[in-house]
This record gives structure tokens, C-alpha cells and sequence, in this order.
């Protein structure tokens, strides 16, 4: 047996080998690289998305408002806290999903002001949120939502009267995702996007990392089979959640739609700003709406 051979592959040069495995280690270290930033992006994304407060404080009683507190059970086994606000004479069941900050305490002014006006809601803390159980994410605020809707349709109290989901922010895909599983008579969805990387495409560092993100809250994509009426609401001077995504996602639905303009407000202050503006349409909306005969 020879010795001192070389251990060059037959027909590549040694100095092709070097070549070679300097290629192979830069893949390498790229494939690495791409797995080390998916596991940073993923770990910051729930950050970047998420601003649950736990606990709670205001409820509807505080405001004199008869309602149920609720614990609702998902599908993967986590416990939500919901709150059921039962007005007189009802005229529409609503599911609320709120935004992606705070808990049900902090939405009470506007859960309050869908009470007064005389619609039945049921709003539901997503999984981390007040006092429900969990760690939020995507796939299990699907799971919460599923959980809002089965029960709100297993609680019909009258079939006749219309049920609406009612998203805003963050919420218009989790509520997409729920009239998925049991579509309502009518969906309102309020300040919201066409999906996740329409909102981040503006910024050249956001969109960069979303290339190794996986929420994609996709919420016309959900929505492309739903064929009930939708109103989609959008403040023209909207900081957040440009004022252009929410026309975006209104011309990317195929059913039965319209968009309704809130004037000289942005992304936090259209309910306060546009009391009327807002609501008046709103009301006249779910007015068109029919419940199952």
C-alpha cells in the first residue's frame, strides 16, 4: 500500500477540493444563519405583535350592565375569560374581537357603547390576555376564536336576530378565521389589513425579518369564500394600519361589501372623535343584516 497519498477525490485537482470545501462551509454557515435568524425572528415576532395586560379591572358591573362572565374552553385545552353583556330588546348577537393591546377592562368604552345601543356581545380575552390562560400566538388566537363563535352560536338565543363578528386591528383576522368555522349573518371589520405583510412592507427592516417570520394573519385570504355582507371601517388618518391596507383588503373581498370612511381620526381615536360618523353607519348596517329563518 502506497503512503503519503493525497486524499484528493479521483479527477478533482487539490486545488479544486479546497474550492470546494470553502463552498460547502459557506452553505454551511448560511444554513445556519437562516435557521439562527427564524429562531430570532420567531422569537421576537409574538413580541413585536403582542401587548396583553393581565388581570382585570373595570367590568360591566362597574357601569351598572347586566352581564355573564364566562370561561370558555379551546379546542387545545386553555381557558378564556369572555364577558356576555345582555341588553334589553337586543337587536343583533355580536362576537367582539378587540385589538392586540391590553384586556377586556381597557375595551369597556366601547363594549359599553355596543350594549347601549342595544346589541348583545359576547368579547372574548384571547389566550395571555386579562385572565385567560395561554401564551398567545396565531395559530392559537385561531383557536380562541373558534372557541367565541361555537359558543355563540350554541347560545343563539334567537335565531332570527343577526349574529355579527365584529374584528378591529388585530382582531379583523381572528374574527376572518372564526367566520370560517361558523360564518355569520354579517362581519364588521374595523382598522384592519389584508394580511401581516402588507402592514410591514413599508418598512425596509420589518419586511427584511418577516422573510424568516411565520404569523401571516392572512385575513383576506381567510376570507375569500365568506359571501355575507362585510363593512369594512377605516380612519382616514389611521398611523397604525394605513388608511390604504384597509381599501386594500375591501377590494380583495368577493361577497357582498361596503367601506365606510371615519374622517379626520387615526388608528386609536375614531370611536371618541366620530361618535356619530361611526356609529350611525355601523347601526344602519347591521339594520340590512337577517338572522336564519
Amino acid at each position: 500500500m502506497r503512503s503519503n497519498e493525497p486524499l484528493v477525490a479521483p479527477g478533482i485537482p487539490g486545488g479544486s477540493q479546497a474550492v470546494v470545501r470553502r463552498m460547502v462551509a459557506i452553505l454551511l454557515a448560511l444554513v445556519i444563519g437562516g435557521f439562527v435568524l427564524k429562531a430570532l425572528a420567531g422569537a421576537a415576532e409574538a413580541k413585536l405583535v403582542f401587548f396583553p395586560t393581565r388581570g382585570q379591572d373595570d367590568t360591566p358591573a362597574t357601569l351598572g350592565i347586566r352581564y355573564d362572565a364566562l370561561r370558555l374552553r379551546t379546542s387545545d385545552g386553555e381557558q378564556l375569560a369572555a364577558w356576555q353583556l345582555e341588553p334589553d330588546e337586543p337587536v343583533a348577537d355580536v362576537v367582539y374581537f378587540h385589538g392586540n393591546g391590553g384586556n377586556l377592562s381597557v375595551w369597556m368604552p366601547v363594549l359599553a357603547t355596543l350594549h347601549q345601543h342595544r346589541l348583545r356581545v359576547l368579547a372574548v380575552d384571547y389566550r395571555g390576555y386579562g385572565l385567560s390562560s395561554g401564551t398567545p400566538s396565531e395559530q392559537g388566537l385561531y383557536r380562541d376564536a373558534e372557541a367565541a363563535v361555537m359558543h355563540a352560536v350554541a347560545q343563539r338565543t334567537a335565531p332570527r336576530r343577526p349574529l355579527v363578528y365584529w374584528g378591529r386591528s388585530l382582531g379583523g383576522p381572528v374574527a376572518a378565521s372564526g367566520a370560517r368555522i361558523a360564518p355569520p349573518d354579517g362581519l364588521i371589520l374595523e382598522s384592519t389589513f389584508p394580511d401581516k405583510a402588507s402592514v410591514v412592507r413599508s418598512n425596509p427592516v420589518l419586511r427584511a425579518l418577516n422573510v424568516f417570520a411565520t404569523y401571516r394573519f392572512p385575513t383576506a385570504e381567510m376570507l375569500q369564500q365568506f359571501r355575507n355582507p362585510v363593512l369594512v371601517v377605516h380612519a382616514t388618518n389611521d398611523s397604525i394600519v394605513p388608511h390604504a391596507l384597509g381599501r386594500e383588503l375591501y377590494d380583495q373581498l368577493r361577497g357582498p361589501r361596503q367601506f365606510l370612511d371615519i374622517a379626520q381620526a387615526d388608528h386609536n381615536d375614531l370611536f371618541v372623535t366620530s361618535r356619530q360618523p361611526y356609529w350611525k353607519p355601523i347601526l344602519d348596517f347591521v339594520a340590512t343584516l337577517r338572522g336564519r329563518e
